[in-house]
């Protein structure tokens, strides 16, 4: 007796026509959705980054389709043809390698185009590299900014994150495995010893989860050039206080709009400081006496 149910039958409910943007697994095939394989086996034309790793998605579902590559190379010639489908009230699927299409891949444009034309665009939501990373980082994730690939070379890549340093948010990047290494010592040289967690080969054989601070990782002799596909994720940074200066300068700013009251509320809020001290600065600064 085997001791997995047989495979669910597809749907055989029509698929209405427009653009099916569909997530495909990032490592195992288990991870495909109902709803994915459904398009998938309907759709008239399927986009995919590679056609040979969508070939072999599809082979391994018992689905063949036509298959028509569509990167940052052929979208000049995948595109219109899309398109064309679309207008005549046909169904495409858009791919990517893996994960959910247009985070850091290919389909930003043919989506805006297929918009313009007045198709339907519809999201099939599953797997995806960035939400599997925070789910399991243990980063805070009431607000986070994904940030994509960092540039290759050392010093753009500093000045990358040094327009990033402020945010107050968990930060999540991708990144090749011959770069581990050189991206997390820009980062802690950029960051501090902020916390952070690098995620390998999510949902595959070889997962690994590796969390410390910045500067801890970046000295891991496990970073140096391991082989795979990785998610970066470091914490946001700590506040720093507001000075005196700082007050001044947001004071001003509001009393040129609002009473010294409501100057001193605003920036109160704004800032994290007393309102009564805020009040009496207001005051000053109104007199001229702050000068």
């Amino acid at each position: 007796m085997s001791r997995h149910p047989p495979p669910p039958q597809l749907s055989d409910a029509p698929l209405a026509p427009g653009l099916y943007v569909v997530a495909t697994p990032i490592g195992n095939l288990r991870d495909i959705t109902l709803r994915a394989l459904d398009v998938l086996a309907a759709a008239d034309l399927v986009l995919a980054e590679d056609t040979r790793v969508a070939g072999k998605l599809l082979h391994a579902f018992g689905l063949s389709k036509k298959l028509e590559r569509y990167d940052e190379h052929a979208a000049e010639r995948a595109g219109p043809k899309a398109l064309a489908v679309l207008a005549d009230g046909g169904r495409v699927a858009l791919v990517s390698d893996a994960g959910t299409p247009l985070v850091s891949d290919p389909g930003f444009l043919l989506v805006r185009e297929a918009i313009a034309q007045g198709a339907a665009v519809y999201p099939i939501p599953g797997a995806s590299a960035l939400l599997a990373g925070l789910s399991v980082a243990g980063l805070p994730t009431d607000r986070f900014l994904f940030a994509g690939f960092p540039p290759p070379k050392s010093a753009a890549r500093r000045t990358f994150f040094e327009e990033l340093a402020g945010i107050r948010a968990t930060l999540v990047f991708f990144e090749g495995g011959s770069r581990v290494a050189a991206s997390l010592a820009d980062m802690a040289a950029v960051f501090g010893p902020r916390e952070a967690v690098v995620a390998r080969e999510l949902t595959k054989l070889y997962e690994t989860v590796t969390r410390g601070s910045l500067d801890e990782l970046a000295a891991d002799p496990r970073m140096v050039a391991p082989k795979g596909e990785f998610v970066l994720m470091v914490g946001p940074g700590r506040a720093q206080a507001a000075t005196a200066a700082d007050a001044d300068t947001a004071l001003r700013d509001a009393l040129a709009r609002l009473r010294p009251a409501e100057a001193a509320s605003e920036v109160a809020k704004a800032l994290g400081l007393p309102r009564r001290d805020l009040y009496r600065r207001a005051m000053a600064l109104k007199a001229g006496d702050g000068e």
